[in-house]
């Protein structure tokens, strides 16, 4: 038997070439982080109070901003204190958690935007049944559904990479614990989980896209066939809000988890991206493109300064 001495912890080595920077980068992420936390309160707080938006459409988009608020909680917090000069280190358990949550979270994020889009899909293709189709019960069983899938999808990969040995060296090349850059630092064969990993965030990706796309298809083709001038530009602005926010999310997965080469520097940015910064934009895409969601956040807004203004 070979004696390994087991890694305890791993460092970070945070973002390629932004020595010098990191004061810049710590401001940013900061806004970024606080602008993702106040616009998605803002928007729960406006579903919450108005029962104009106690519908099967906000109550996922509600769900949506809860995934917001939690997704770049998972690393945010531990790159702005190594940007400020704290340690770059993480526990060995620390890390597995991280790679864990950003994957539970990844994988319920996917597939509630495949249910919202198969939402979009009824309440446009089939609007006289939307109702009946859409009830509570089933809202319910797809979220319980989203967050079940989430849990396997995480459960199964941080499974797969952790139960190698880790044995040094312990040298993150990224900002946080993902699988592209955590395998490679096994000492043992990763080919069985490489595969498996690869494969079940492919299939999950790619799975759910391609259901989302479907959805789209039939909801284009269904407006295309309104009559109503009107009807048409309400259904294209609400979809395409909804179309926006899922590029954005699809969009640096499939460069991160689909390339058949990985570099190090555009992994990175492409997750600051994914983590950081597409989750503050959620809240921009979908009170600017849905007047009910304006209203609502205008008449929350109004009553808590006049209250204020009373008392």
């Amino acid at each position: 038997m070979r004696n390994y001495t087991f890694v305890t912890k791993f460092i970070l080595l945070g973002i390629p070439n932004s020595e010098g920077l990191e004061k810049v980068l710590f401001v940013l992420f900061l806004a970024f982080y606080l602008f993702t936390l106040l616009g998605n309160l803002l928007i729960l707080l406006a579903i919450f109070t108005s029962s104009n938006l106690h519908t099967p459409m906000y109550f996922f988009l509600g769900n949506l901003s809860v995934f917001d608020i939690f997704f770049p909680s998972v690393s945010s917090p531990k790159i702005m204190l190594s940007l400020m000069g704290q340690s770059r280190t993480i526990s060995y358990e620390g890390c597995a958690s991280q790679l864990f949550f950003y994957h539970v979270l990844g994988g319920t994020e996917c597939f509630l935007y495949t249910v919202m889009a198969y939402d979009r899909f009824v309440a446009i293709c089939h609007p006289l049944r939307y109702t009946v189709i859409m009830n509570h019960r089933v809202c319910a069983g797809l979220t319980v559904g989203t967050w079940l899938g989430g849990s396997l999808h995480g459960s199964i990969l941080t499974f797969l990479v952790f139960k190698l040995p880790y044995c040094g060296p312990n040298e993150v090349d990224n900002f946080f614990c993902d699988i592209p850059v955590v395998l490679p630092l096994a000492c043992a064969d990763t080919s069985l989980a490489q595969t498996v990993s690869f494969t079940n965030v492919d299939v999950v990706t790619l799975g759910c896209f391609f259901l989302i796309l479907t959805s789209y298809s039939r909801i284009v083709l269904s407006i295309l066939k309104t009559s109503s001038s009107e009807g048409r530009r309400r259904a294209f602005s609400t979809c395409s809000a909804h179309f926006l926010s899922i590029l954005l999310f699809y969009g640096p997965v499939m460069l991160i988890y689909l390339r058949p080469t990985s570099s190090s520097w555009l992994d990175s940015v492409t997750q600051v991206l994914n983590n950081i910064v597409t989750p503050s934009l959620n809240p921009l895409i979908y009170t600017l493109r849905n007047k009910d969601v304006k209203l609502a956040l205008r008449k929350v807004l109004t009553q808590t300064f006049h209250t204020s203004g009373i008392s």
